[in-house]
């Protein structure tokens, strides 16, 4: 069930830096009055806080679904220069997860987030960072969504690991994507999982709706999840 936001205060969001070995990650935090969890974001191979695809999905989970929302760069400044030239970070799964786990450790120590339910949202790598992630720590994530993800990049041996309730949102489209997601899904055999095919939409969801659509369906699993 969604839940209509409270009109009584606005969002509060702020621009947050969390320490890393080489620097500092930056990241937009947003807090809905009466949150029910804290979602945070793990951006695909070579986007970062300010994808316009997430922004939307973000504005949604804080509006449908009552969720807090992080928005974070997962590479520091150097490393963005760095992966722009070569690209070596943005596929390298275990790093990226490492950087998904720090900045939850931010979330849990910071006052603002510490009591929020924590879920996480990846598109394309970032899923498999995010359930690599989930699957390290069984304890600490309440609830995954993949859109127009590759969780077969986390390996089955994690797959198979994360409890998580995951949901994985994929373009009817993307095909060679949708038939990835369906491998995964029967490798998370710890975890309720469930695939929604979004119709229409290829692997960016720029067709018209379609990404509204898979906002939607990420609400809804986020509310359902992080409320209980």
């Amino acid at each position: 069930m969604l839940h209509e936001q409270p009109r009584l205060h606005a969002t509060q969001s702020v621009l947050v830096q969390i320490d890393v070995d080489g620097g500092r990650l930056e990241g937009q935090l947003a807090i809905p009055p009466q949150a029910i969890g804290l979602v945070v974001f793990a951006h695909g191979s070579g986007s970062s806080r300010h994808s316009p695809r997430n922004k939307l999905v973000a504005r949604t989970l804080r509006e449908n679904a009552r969720a807090a929302t992080l928005l974070v760069d997962l590479l520091t400044g150097a490393e963005d220069q760095l992966d722009q030239r070569t690209g070596e970070l943005r596929f390298d799964i275990p790093f990226l997860a490492d950087r998904v786990s720090t900045v939850c450790d931010w979330t849990r120590q910071d006052f603002r987030t510490r009591r929020l339910p924590l879920g996480l949202f990846g598109a394309s790598t970032g899923a498999a960072a995010a359930l690599l992630a989930a699957a390290r720590e069984p304890d600490r994530i309440a609830a995954v969504v993949s859109r127009g993800g590759r969780p077969d990049l986390a390996g089955a041996g994690a797959l198979a690991e994360v409890v998580a309730p995951t949901l994985l949102v994929v373009g009817g489209d993307d095909t060679v994507v949708l038939d990835l997601n369906r491998s995964a899904k029967r490798a998370m055999t710890s975890a309720e999982c469930r695939l929604e095919v979004v119709l229409g939409a290829s692997h960016l969801f720029e067709e018209p709706g379609t990404l509204d659509e898979a906002a939607r369906l990420s609400a809804e699993w986020f509310a359902r999840f992080l409320g209980r």
